[in-house]
């Protein structure tokens, strides 16, 4: 009977724990970003169509699409450059006196920082 290192059962569930931890937020992030977006001045299209880009580069990266098997990484690169633009636009032109705006920069940031990470594993 073969033997069991324990030890690599363990490194390896504390592992897929720690990635599903990480995705769970990103996905969080991304929803609150999205929906904050999406609520913010509705109907203004531009914000309606800020948060559809952040949905959708969600699906991109988690959901099986063919097209894009293969090419995760670089839709994570992708992810972490929209979301960077958005905090880049927000500080160029953004209202900066009303606290959802910080609230929503610090989610994104938080979201940049996840998204790194994953990137990394």
């Amino acid at each position: 009977m073969p033997h069991l290192d324990h030890r690599n059962t363990k490194a390896m569930n504390v592992s897929s724990t720690s990635a599903s931890s990480i995705r769970a937020g990103i996905v969080l992030l991304t929803f609150g970003t999205a929906l904050t977006h999406m609520s913010l001045l509705f109907p203004d299209l531009i914000f309606i169509l800020n948060g559809l880009g952040y949905l959708t580069l969600l699906a991109a990266l988690y959901l099986p699409i063919p097209a894009l098997v293969g090419r995760k990484q670089l839709v994570r690169w992708a992810f972490i450059g929209y979301t960077a633009l958005s905090i880049i636009i927000w500080l160029a032109i953004g209202d900066k006196g009303w606290w959802v705006g910080w609230a929503n920069k610090l989610n994104e940031v938080a979201l940049i920082g996840l998204l790194w990470w994953e990137s990394r594993r």
